[in-house]
């Protein structure tokens, strides 16, 4: 099953309503993922540009969308970012393939370079 990283922000209000009524948010998570077949492996709290972080697991990424879905639609998220994680085997099966496919992509190259230059005002 896909593993998945979602990072949150909570809107000042959620803030405070953790502070005046703290409880386990983990146990919350952890239900709602599981109603849609999912699995909360991590759950943290965090400093910076999001208020938490959690991995966790579902069947497949439509399911774990449906779910993602159903956080954002309860409004009390400023943002939500879900990042689709790989397992190690996953990555090095991914190599494999990258090395094996002959694509025929090339980077670019031989493109004009701008030297436009901006006026400024003074």
């Amino acid at each position: 099953m896909p593993f998945f990283m979602s990072q949150w922000t909570y809107y000042d209000k959620e803030v405070r309503a953790l502070l005046d009524h703290p409880h386990d948010r983990v146990e919350i998570v952890a239900r709602a993922m599981k109603a849609f077949g999912g699995r909360l492996h991590e759950f943290y709290f965090a400093f910076g540009d999001y208020d938490g972080v959690a991995i966790s697991e579902f069947p497949d990424s439509e399911t774990a969308l449906s779910c993602f879905m159903s956080f954002s639609g309860e409004g009390g998220l400023q943002s939500f970012k879900t990042t689709v994680l790989l397992t190690p085997e996953e990555a090095r099966r991914a190599m494999d393939k990258a090395r094996q496919v002959v694509s025929n992509y090339s980077r670019p190259s031989g493109m004009p370079v701008n030297t436009k230059t901006i006026d400024t005002v003074p």
